[in-house]
């Protein structure tokens, strides 16, 4: 039953996952220990106001290597890299830094592990989406990519009794366990992956709004278009039970038609989202009635995960030579 009177569900956790706040702290990092310009191949992560805070502060973001002046420092995105843009970045004599998320990584490692046991692997994501260019090209000539339960039908395979199934980390966990099991139909001997590839944080933002989804008249996702684990938490409360859903990058892409006859609304954010962004959602609301909010909480987190290790060898060797002075 829904409540009387104008509320906000919120939910938690949301926002940053560890994966991005390392990436994100790796770029300010860089940029105070070696100066601007620190360039990124591809956006660091999949928001827009995160670039451009990042673009102030003198970093540049690049689609291609070969943007990148040779002898530059480079960093690759949170989405991870195929193996080609280490070699390219190689011949430009550029110094790197691998921000690649470490649980993106493990699917990379993944990848070649099955790969040279000779399984056909069959890879779960979007197609055109950083991190699944980056995964496949850890193993053309094993990796096949399934965009959904719709591509299974078309999936062939050489050996039925070798063939292993990965996924892309910030897809919906329904989602993907409807392609898993229509591929495990086709081709019953598939194998999992010795761990879940979806990430802890997209798995508990998406736990999170399944909670509120169904009390919820309305669920705001604050995210940008172009980050896959944001606009499947739309696609997750609708499924839910939310009466709406829309995602937006701030409160300034708000329509306030949206709230009519709403007293409920559910609020969460996309694992590369800042939390000013959603405050500055909670004020927008606020300023309209929404002043009651209510925490739906789904899981504690945690984790953390060290800075790339080109960083922390560079700034140690800074530290002690201050130390020496």
């Amino acid at each position: 039953m829904r409540r009387a009177g104008k509320r906000v569900l919120l939910a938690a956790p949301r926002g940053y996952c560890a994966g991005v706040d390392r990436a994100v702290i790796a770029v300010e990092k860089a940029l105070e220990q070696y100066g601007a310009p620190i360039y990124v191949r591809h956006e660091i992560v999949h928001n827009k106001y995160v670039v451009r805070t990042l673009e102030k502060k003198g970093a540049i973001f690049v689609d291609k290597t070969a943007e990148v002046p040779e002898g530059s420092i480079v960093m690759f995105s949170a989405h991870g890299v195929a193996p080609v843009v280490h070699e390219e970045a190689a011949e430009r004599r550029l110094a790197t830094i691998d921000a690649t998320c470490p649980l993106v990584t493990k699917v990379h490692k993944e990848a070649v592990r099955f790969a040279n046991e000779d399984y056909d692997i069959l890879l779960i994501g979007h197609d055109g989406h950083e991190e699944v260019i980056g995964t496949s090209g850890e193993a053309p000539d094993h990796i096949t990519l399934v965009d959904g339960p719709g591509d299974v039908a078309g999936v062939e395979v050489r050996d039925e009794s070798k063939v292993v199934w990965l996924s892309q980390t910030t897809l919906s966990v329904d989602e993907t366990m409807e392609t898993v099991d229509a591929l495990k139909q086709k081709f019953p001997q598939l194998i999992s992956p010795p761990s879940d590839d979806i990430c802890y944080a997209t798995q508990n933002r998406q736990i999170a709004v399944k909670q509120m989804g169904a009390d919820a008249d309305l669920v705001i996702v604050v995210g940008s278009k172009n980050s896959s684990n944001s606009v499947r938490l739309v696609e997750v409360a609708l499924g839910a039970g939310a009466g709406a859903s829309h995602l937006v990058d701030g409160a300034d892409e708000i329509d306030e038609a949206w709230l009519e006859g709403v007293s409920t609304v559910g609020l969460t954010s996309g694992a590369s989202v800042p939390e000013v962004l959603v405050e500055g959602v909670l004020e927008w609301l606020s300023q309209r009635g929404f002043e009651d909010v209510e925490i739906v909480k789904a899981a504690e987190e945690s984790i953390t995960f060290s800075l790339p290790k080109e960083l922390r060898r560079d700034l140690r060797a800074e530290a002690a030579a201050l130390a020496e002075k």
